[in-house]
């Protein structure tokens, strides 16, 4: 008898920089409500999702393993245990790539937000998942995150899910934590680009190898289908929802300046893309699936 498909094929999608190869690791996805969305009518973003045949504000959670001179690095981990039933993937899609955990030499994150840094630590044990990997991510995440202040400001939700997720998880590796500032080289090939707005420390990194260059670019969009029309269009958990706007025509304008490709912890998996620019509008071309993954 033929057996029907049950579950889905693992999330994983290979990508050639040059010499790098960058490894797309779908964590699952969020759905949620278009009142989240700031600078724009409910009705007005469900239309534009609607137009896109979406059903509704579907939001993609990716992570990316970094294979570079020899060593493994990972941008982001995911949403562990702490967000919806239908994220919390990456461990079981790095065991489909063939990945051991603890061969994993940095962990390299965009921010701190709970579907990026809530897979580092296992919340029932306090246990690290990347026993052996030294967190690297700016200066002004864990500085923000540990702010009593900021946090008795926050309301209850937000103390819970941002501030003490945060702090949960990044407690196990306070002796392998490295901070940056500024563009600097944050592991072979890897360089760091300041794009904050979203958190005061967000960061994208640029991939270079010889001719060849990707830009993964955090949480530059969490909704392709509204933000690259209509960027300024911004979110409720965006720290500073005016800096974000800002940071995100910035990079709008930069990638399609420099026909730079792209990735997005929040562009549909597996998050690969190119901007265009069409008069004063923007286009979001997904790069066509590469079997080969030659680059």
């Amino acid at each position: 008898m033929v057996q029907v498909p049950s579950t889905q094929i693992p999330g994983v999608y290979h990508r050639r920089i040059g010499d790098i190869v960058v490894t797309a690791l779908s964590d699952g996805y969020l759905d949620g409500t278009v009142e989240v969305m700031q600078n724009i009518a409910p009705a007005e973003a469900t239309r534009m999702l609607a137009d896109k045949f979406r059903s509704g504000r579907r939001t993609s959670v990716n992570c990316y393993l970094v294979y570079s001179a020899g060593r493994l690095a990972l941008i982001e981990t995911g949403s562990g245990d702490y967000l919806l039933p239908t994220a919390g993937k990456l461990q079981q899609n790095l065991k489909a790539a063939g990945v051991n955990p603890a061969d994993i030499e940095a962990v390299i994150l965009t921010h701190m937000h709970p579907d990026h840094s809530a897979g580092l630590t296992n919340p029932k044990t306090g246990e690290k998942f990347f026993a052996n990997a030294e967190l690297v991510v700016h200066e002004n995440e864990p500085r923000h995150w540990r702010d009593d202040a900021a946090m008795n400001r926050a309301d209850d939700r937000a103390r819970t899910l941002y501030f003490q997720c945060a702090r949960e998880q990044i407690a196990p590796y306070h002796n392998q934590t490295r901070t940056f500032s500024g563009e600097v080289e944050v592991f072979p090939g890897v360089t760091s680009l300041p794009l904050h707005g979203h958190t005061p420390g967000h960061s994208g990194y640029r991939i270079a190898s010889g001719d060849k260059s990707l830009l993964i670019w955090g949480d530059i969009i969490h909704v392709p289908e509204v933000q690259v029309p209509r960027p300024e269009v911004t979110m409720a958990f965006d720290t500073d929802p005016q800096a974000a706007a800002a940071t995100r025509r910035r990079t709008f304008d930069m990638v399609t300046a420099d026909r730079q490709l792209i990735a997005g912890m929040h562009v549909h998996f597996p998050g690969f893309a190119h901007l265009v620019k069409q008069g004063d509008d923007y286009l979001m071309l997904p790069e066509p699936w590469d079997q080969g993954f030659d680059g």
